[in-house]
């Protein structure tokens, strides 16, 4: 694989780090490595200047409002927002359920919703999980019955992400309860201010409110808003989460993420001398980057595949795995290097608190981050299950 940059490609990096450097908020800056919490107008303040600028959606078909990026270019887009420590764009909307409305939806629904995304004016949630029925999906039970031109929806979803601010929720259930389990699914928008939702938070290990329970009682949805046909929701399910392992990879990310340990670890004094000098720790550090490099190739492979026409296969499973490995062995790595700094963490120092943080700054988020990654194995398909798809898709097992 070639990974020499073009001069016009070298030209496009340039170009990116100049808009965020002038474009990205002030008031944003520094929160992810301060670890400060975020609010929804926080992520939204920096969709709404991407929208303006014609780069929300880099995946987008050029049709229904994307760039037209090569894959160089958006791999380039990656981990210059990542260098830059920009907050990563909500992926709902426009990683998962966009691509199936412009896949999937009728005239009326692009029409109505792609914009929306676009724009930031919408902002969705994922009703996938529900208690019981997480890596076995299709034994979901949340039920959907016709009553003329609406599905009556009774059912629980959970660990929904970010549904406290969401406008809109893409939710799969079950349209026939006498199918086999994966033939009886249909794919539902639902408008999440309509009466008979409830959503209540779930907090985190590391104290956050990001995920919720979501309970739908005699919710009444028009036909209208089912995406695909009755009972084969399961084919835009399936198309949902190629795309979304796709971006759980994580690459600039875990990039960034490396270079931050290799910081704290030339801070931290082991001794006499700089952790990053002891031998052992340095050789975790290389073996985490050897790892990350290993896992990027993958992902440009499978960023030259979409741009061939390919949608993401079962490499994304691969992504999957080694992506979510690889964050869960950095926070690993931070939380080792600050030591007992890492063990007194309070949910923020800000107005108001009586309690002053211990140690230095970098380690005041390592711990929360650590106890907060032990999802990403779990999410998106737990990685026993990617197992699984990789054994019998690619393996022929």
């Amino acid at each position: 694989m070639d990974m020499e940059f073009t001069a016009e490609d070298l030209a496009f990096r340039d170009e990116v780090r100049t808009f965020i450097a002038e474009n990205y908020p002030q008031e944003l800056r520094g929160k992810q490595d301060e670890g400060d919490e975020l609010g929804k107008e926080d992520f939204l303040a920096w969709h709404r200047i991407l929208h303006k600028k014609g780069w929300v959606a880099p995946a987008w078909p050029v049709e229904y409002g994307g760039t037209g990026w090569t894959p160089t270019q958006r791999y380039i887009w990656s981990e210059e927002t990542a260098r830059a420590d920009c907050i990563r764009l909500m992926p709902f909307g426009l990683s998962m359920v966009g691509p199936v409305i412009y896949t999937f939806g009728t005239p009326e629904q692009k029409a109505k919703f792609l914009p929306r995304i676009l724009s930031g004016e919408d902002w969705w949630c994922q009703g996938y999980s529900e208690p019981g029925s997480g890596s076995d999906l299709a034994s979901l039970r949340t039920k959907a019955v016709r009553d003329g031109d609406h599905y009556v929806v009774n059912g629980q979803k959970t660990w929904t992400t970010m549904a406290q601010h969401a406008d809109w929720g893409f939710f799969l259930v079950r349209t026939d309860p006498d199918a086999k389990q994966q033939e009886g699914i249909s794919f539902l928008l639902i408008d999440m201010k309509t009466p008979g939702i409830t959503v209540r938070p779930i907090i985190t290990l590391g104290g956050e409110h990001e995920v919720n329970e979501v309970w739908l009682e005699d919710v009444r949805v028009p036909v209208e808003n089912r995406v695909y046909e009755e009972n084969k929701g399961w084919t835009c399910a399936k198309f949902l989460l190629a795309h979304e392992r796709t971006g759980i990879a994580g690459v600039a990310a875990s990039k960034r993420g490396i270079e931050r340990i290799k910081d704290i670890a030339r801070s931290e004094m082991d001794g006499d001398r700089p952790l990053l000098a002891n031998p052992f720790f340095k050789r975790k550090v290389a073996e985490l980057q050897t790892d990350l490099t290993a896992l990027e190739f993958t992902e440009l492979r499978s960023l030259a595949g979409e741009a061939a026409g390919r949608g993401p296969g079962p490499e994304s499973s691969l992504l999957k795995i080694k992506g979510s490995e690889i964050q869960q062995r950095i926070t690993e790595l931070a939380l080792e290097a600050v030591g007992h700094y890492g063990a007194p963490y309070f949910r923020g120092f800000g107005e108001g608190d009586n309690e002053h943080p211990i140690g230095p700054d970098y380690a005041h988020r390592t711990a929360p981050s650590y106890f907060n990654m032990r999802k990403t194995t779990i999410y998106g398909g737990s990685n026993e299950i990617q197992h699984n798809i990789i054994a019998k898709m690619v393996l022929g097992l």
